[in-house]
């Protein structure tokens, strides 16, 4: 396995090799009937010469481009196929070399990452060189399907269709785009017509195409007297989508048949001023209505794209929807996904924003490189923009402030060449392209941006992080992740996270037994952020006690455990800040529309930012996200020894509703006092104050209570059923909390239909009670709970068949009192 142990590094010969791969085979069908043969490659990793009968059909140079070769002069009854690979690395290397004008930064990644050089001189998924969480890998291979086609008169190359609302008509419409390639010497004449039964919409259209490539577009006008079912996103309505035929019938008498699904769904990016605020909006209107963005970052689910099967997406992009994710951010230094990833998230409700392949570094832009982009960015355009998931198309990752904040060291003077550079690549090249392409939703150059204000600045403003315009990342390890105050009120938080390591099954998979502790070289070999390891040490140190165990296996565990919990408080934390700052300004600041936290799954078994380990088991902080993107939540925060509860909601109406407070010492599982608030206002999809109370009324009020000895939990809760998750408040960190005590905690299991049902019994408050089944695939309905009844079920949700006797011999239970 390449993940064993160092096996990343041992194997690195082989990306520093050229490879060929090759065949010989049988033309299944008679060559001479045919007007055009083409030999089609959808997906070449990276750079290649390509032969048929020895003859060179073309050279590749792009691994997110869609290389088709005119092979019908070449083509014979039995055929040998070749693909000669060259060594990415050599090749990327080889360009700088070559561009000697002026260097384009960064040369290498940290020595930390133990990665390879000028990733950003090649079409290449950027993290296969290394990344900050990833290995090196720099694969080379044939990535995607090969296919040959063979036709005559004419064949469909891509086939999209795109909604919008004709506000005028107040009427729904459809664009569709064929593109072509005629063959015959003259043009081809025809009708196309397009069916919706659902709708009662029927059109016919008389079109002609020119010889060669060429493209029509037909404006579908549906009819008004149909009810047109949006799509909307997960946790606002439907993902309708409607059954629809395009017939292309041409003189020739041969015709072809398009199946699709037809989509209706609108997107705008809102940047308006804001009244009481300097700067603009950003947030997303989707169907005319503001929608909060909920979600994290998508990187590549594996080195090698060979193994991300349709099963591995949809476990992915399931656990995404469960947690009430309703978007995320395929980031990019990744790949632009496969088919079947979108058509999940179509069906899903997810909404994606797409960045273009850029990331984290300057790229040369002579006019090799720019033809390879601009083939690129119009094949991936057309090739998704039929999906309603995708809401955004986002030229780089981090570039417009790599030039702003002057990460690269970069030469005040100097300064402009790399502006134009920038200009060149994302404004004059991809947004021209995708404007051209896709009319149907928003462009951004860059993330983070301060959107029409960098357009103002030049495309790169001089702080692409303020906090009064567009999205920011933010990141911060040394401060202490409770402490609200430390966080950007941005008006999108599009990155931000917490490192931890994946849990004791999912590591001891590819290391062996010596490498089972936190300082173990192993460890330290698989932490490729600078310092990551000791920053977890820290920040879990402001909280927590650290484990002082002798026994080294024991110790291990008990560290991957307090990772967890630290990553799922610290990013719930940060994440319920963003979500309490979307209804109000403070200080010129606020109105935040948008948490995507750093990162959703993991591409090996190493620690990282993810919520998904490797292999799709979820951690803490994936059992946390599912409680702080519920629809309904109420957060609480302190501000000057005052704790106030915001009352946040997804929910389209109002409702009336009860806040019940309860307060719990650590050494008992009797409530010290509690305290019902009845008809509160929770408003629809906003976030607004319900409670507040000093701390210390609140401690005398409940008598016998110090922030040491105890801790508040509280609800929502409607007469209809309508609860929220269950939150807590911390009032001391847990290190000094006093009264904690051995829980005692047991669990018993049994099978109730296709799912387990797990009773857990406790003595006393346990908090971040833990359940972990090990390598037995599936998830809990909760888990890393802060545990005040004496019992309480856990459901568990199989991936794969088990049995009772299974999970009882795989079973630990931790909770904090257990870590020694």
């Amino acid at each position: 396995d390449p993940y064993y142990r160092f096996n990343d590094v041992m194997y690195r010969w082989i990306s520093l090799d050229n490879w060929t791969y090759s065949r010989t085979f049988r033309t299944p069908f008679d060559i001479r009937k045919w007007q055009k043969v083409n030999l089609v490659f959808e997906g070449v990793d990276t750079v290649a010469q390509i032969l048929l009968n020895n003859i060179t059909l073309g050279r590749t140079d792009n691994m997110f481009n869609r290389y088709s070769f005119d092979i019908t002069s070449v083509i014979r009854e039995v055929n040998f196929v070749e693909v000669r690979f060259l060594s990415a690395i050599s090749y990327a290397a080889e360009q700088s070399r070559c561009h000697k004008a002026y260097s384009i930064p960064p040369a290498c990644p940290p020595p930390v990452q133990k990665g390879e050089c000028h990733a950003n001189f090649i079409r290449k998924e950027q993290c296969s060189f290394s990344w900050d969480w990833g290995p090196s890998f720099p694969t080379q291979g044939i990535w995607k399907d090969v296919k040959i086609e063979a036709y005559n008169h004419y064949h469909l190359i891509y086939f999209s269709l795109t909604s919008f609302f004709v506000k005028s008509a107040q009427q729904w419409s459809l664009e569709i785009e064929s593109i072509f390639d005629v063959v015959s010497s003259k043009p081809v004449a025809g009708l196309v017509t397009v069916d919706i039964p659902k709708l009662q919409t029927q059109q016919t259209f008389s079109v002609k195409l020119q010889p060669g490539e060429g493209s029509i577009v037909l404006l579908v006008n549906i009819n008004k007297s149909s009810t047109v079912e949006a799509w909307w996103p997960s946790g606002h309505g439907k993902q309708t989508g409607y059954n629809m035929t395009t017939t292309f019938i041409m003189e020739e008498g041969y015709q072809i048949e398009k199946f699709s699904k037809a989509y209706f769904r609108t997107v705008e990016l809102v940047q308006e001023p804001i009244p009481g605020s300097p700067g603009l909006s950003f947030y997303f209107r989707i169907n005319g209505r503001p929608i909060f963005i909920k979600g994290s970052n998508w990187i590549p689910a594996d080195s090698f794209q060979d193994r991300v099967t349709y099963d591995t997406l949809w476990l992915l992009l399931k656990s995404a929807a469960d947690a009430n994710m309703n978007t995320l951010r395929v980031w990019g230094g990744g790949v632009y996904e496969q088919d079947e990833f979108y058509d999940i998230c179509d069906e899903m409700g997810i909404m994606i924003w797409q960045d273009f392949m850029f990331a984290c570094a300057l790229y040369p832009t002579d006019q090799n490189y720019l033809e390879s982009v601009r083939a690129e960015v119009s094949h991936q355009v057309r090739r998704l923009k039929s999906h309603p998931s995708i809401i955004l198309w986002s030229g780089n990752n981090e570039n417009e402030a790599a030039i702003a904040s002057n990460w690269f060291s970069i030469p005040y003077a100097d300064r402009e060449v790399y502006i134009k550079d920038y200009v060149m690549l994302y404004v004059k090249n991809i947004q021209e392209i995708v404007l051209a392409e896709d009319r149907s939703r928003p462009f951004i150059a860059s993330s983070p941006t301060n959107g029409l204000e960098s357009l103002k600045e030049g495309w790169v403003s001089q702080n692409p992080y303020d906090t009064h315009y567009g999205d920011t990342h933010f990141y911060d390890y040394s401060s202490d992740c409770w402490n609200w105050t430390v966080y950007p009120k941005t008006r999108f938080a599009s990155e931000y996270g917490f490192q931890s390591w994946p849990s004791f099954s999912t590591v001891e998979k590819v290391s062996s037994i010596e490498d089972w502790s936190y300082t173990s070289n192993f460890s330290l070999h698989r932490q490729h952020h600078e310092n990551g390891n000791d920053q977890m040490l820290e920040q879990i140190g402001h909280h927590f006690k650290l484990p002082q165990s002798t026994d080294p296996i024991k110790k291990f565990k008990y560290m991957i455990y307090l990772t967890q919990v630290m990553q799922a408080q610290c990013i719930k934390a940060e994440t319920e800040f963003y979500r309490f700052s979307q209804s109000e300004i403070i200080k010129g600041e606020g109105h935040t529309m948008g948490a995507l936290y750093w990162q959703l799954n993991d591409i090996w078994q190493a620690p990282s930012w993810a919520s998904l380990e490797y292999g799709g088991k979820w951690k803490l902080l994936h059992y946390f996200a599912q409680n702080f993107f519920a629809p309904l939540l109420p957060v609480a925060y302190e501000d000057s020894g005052v704790l106030h509860i915001y009352g946040v909601s997804d929910l389209h109406v109002d409702h009336k509703l009860a806040l019940r407070v309860t307060v719990h010492s650590w050494s008992s599982l009797e409530p010290v006092c509690t305290l019902a608030k009845y008809g509160v206002t929770v408003k629809a999809q906003s976030a607004g104050p319900i409670y507040k109370e000093s701390i210390n009324d609140l401690l005398e009020r409940c008598g016998n209570c110090t922030r040491r000895s105890c801790v508040v939990t509280f609800y929502l809760v409607g007469e209809d059923g309508l609860q929220s998750p269950v939150n807590h408040h911390f009032l001391s960190s847990l290190k000094d909390a006093v009264g904690l005590e051995k829980t005692q905690l047991k669990a018993s299991v049994s099978q109730r239909d296709d799912v387990y049902v797990f009773i857990l019994q406790t003595r006393a408050v346990a908090a971040f009670v833990s359940l972990d089944v090990g390598s037995i695939k599936g998830r809990f309905s909760d888990n890393g709970f802060l545990m005040t009844e004496k019992k309480k079920v856990v459901v568990f949700y199989p991936w794969e068949p088990t049995s009772v006797e299974e999970l009882e011999k795989s079973l630990t239970l931790t909770s904090l009192v257990d870590v020694v």
